[in-house]
């Protein structure tokens, strides 16, 4: 038996599942600190200012579609695969580096990275080379999660109104 795929295979984005839907990410080294931000981070809407889905999923390949809406704050933290990133439309920013349509960044395993969407947000494609992998959040300050969270309220109304640059996949309401 292979681990590879076998066939041809069509998938079709109006189908996939969702980040949430799927089994592909797992928590790993939540303490107490970093639960409390991320509840911080739920209440204060940060569902709202991010979508994604699981386009393709196969044994040692995997590609993910997401849309974060505009200064979508992203926790600092790490994964345990590689990961490379293409930008479909609007913006992310890598501390002074800026990423725009057609732009990509390969992250290594374990490199702790954050990025923050433009003022249009950002639509990008993840490619991974596994089925499923990590997130570990890398603060343990509790003053950063509650700073993460007033941001995050700050934009929430904003975020209901946002279009997406492009509209590559369409959110499930």
């Amino acid at each position: 038996m292979t681990d590879q795929p076998t066939k041809f295979r069509i998938f079709r984005a109006a189908t996939a599942p969702t980040l949430k839907q799927s089994n592909v990410l797992r928590y790993e080294g939540v303490t107490p600190v970093i639960a409390e931000g991320l509840q911080e981070l739920g209440k204060a809407g940060i569902g709202d200012g991010s979508f994604a889905k699981i386009l393709f999923n196969a044994p040692g390949f995997s590609l993910a579609y997401a849309w974060h809406k505009s200064d979508f704050p992203l926790p600092l933290h790490s994964h345990d695969s590689d990961c490379c990133y293409l930008v479909l439309a609007g913006e992310m920013r890598f501390g002074k580096e800026v990423l725009g349509k057609g732009d990509g960044v390969f992250v290594p395993a374990d490199t702790p990275y954050t990025f923050v969407t433009g003022p249009d947000g950002v639509e990008f494609i993840e490619f991974r080379n596994v089925t499923s992998w990590n997130i570990i959040f890398k603060s343990g300050n509790p003053a950063s999660w509650t700073k993460g969270a007033e941001r995050v309220a700050a934009l929430r109304d904003a975020w209901q109104t946002e279009k997406q640059p492009v509209g590559f996949v369409e959110p499930v309401e």
